[in-house]
């Protein structure tokens, strides 16, 4: 259940570096050599990461994908979303594609990723989230059912000064809660990239929007739906695990959950009824 602690396995990516030029090369030579291993033969899978100003979190990402236990045939596509810090240098050093997008935002840099993509599936991650080894697999047997469009996981926060585990266990919860009410009429809402997946046809043909705006991945999702159903990869092995950067926007841990309890109530009445078609790529976030 993971109330008072993280799982074991994330605390091997804890690395104790601040820049990329602390880190050791055999680091680097000990992932490569499980990345090589990993991208074999013509990829059905295409993990796909937007990085920006990532360069010690997306090695860590990597050292958890590296150690993924499957047997899909997939490739890795990471793109620098024009990054300012060492973020490219990394890059560099990993055994993975690396392509750059100057327009700024996730979307611009997945639709750059998705056009560049050779596998049929798109498996989107976030740079700043380690993985079990579970994860691709677990997320992929939910992928392949038929009539399935887009697919989306779980994720967890890695407990920091103020964020003790077990309140973070408690937001984990009701989010999970809340995404099971969303489930129903507006799936989408549930779609994050942290852990998403969909059909790359289906995504070419609608596209990501192409300007920096939250929320890229649920339009991107919306979109989708009018080619096959939305399903929630439901298995808590799977989960990803991130820090809890998007709550210490919000202050402390109380007003965190404070504005996210305020705006599930405040939508309350809307799940109740699907989301009437509209333009994705113009609309705003409410």
């Amino acid at each position: 259940m993971h109330i008072l602690s993280i799982p074991k396995w994330v605390n091997q990516y804890h690395f104790p570096y601040q820049k990329i030029e602390d880190v050791p090369e055999k680091v680097f030579e000990n992932i490569n050599t499980k990345l090589k291993k990993l991208q074999q033969g013509k990829p059905l899978v295409t993990i796909l990461i937007a990085a920006w100003n990532e360069e010690i979190n997306i090695l860590r990402n990597m050292a958890s994908i590296a150690d993924l236990e499957t047997q899909i045939p997939l490739e890795i596509i990471i793109v620098n979303n024009n990054s300012k810090d060492n973020t490219q240098t990394t890059l560099d050093k990993l055994s993975v594609t690396s392509l750059f997008q100057v327009i700024q935002g996730c979307g611009p840099a997945r639709q750059l990723g998705m056009e560049n993509a050779k596998g049929k599936y798109i498996v989107l991650a976030d740079a700043d989230c380690v993985y079990p080894s579970c994860w691709l697999d677990d997320v992929m047997e939910v992928m392949v059912k038929p009539g399935v469009a887009c697919v989306y996981g779980r994720y967890s926060f890695i407990p920091e000064k103020g964020f003790p585990r077990w309140q973070l266990f408690i937001l984990e919860k009701l989010k999970d809660l809340a995404a099971e009410l969303r489930q129903f009429n507006r799936p989408y809402l549930n779609a994050f990239g942290i852990s998403m997946a969909y059909v790359k046809e289906y995504g070419l043909k609608v596209g990501y929007i192409m300007h920096n705006t939250r929320g890229d991945d649920g339009r991107l999702c919306f979109d989708l739906m009018q080619f096959g159903k939305v399903k929630p990869v439901r298995s808590n092995r799977a989960r990803a695990w991130t820090a809890p950067r998007t709550l210490q926007r919000d202050g402390t841990f109380m007003q965190a959950l404070t504005s996210r309890i305020k705006l599930e109530f405040r939508n309350l009445f809307s799940l109740a009824t699907p989301h009437k078609p509209h333009d994705t790529k113009t609309s705003k976030n409410e």
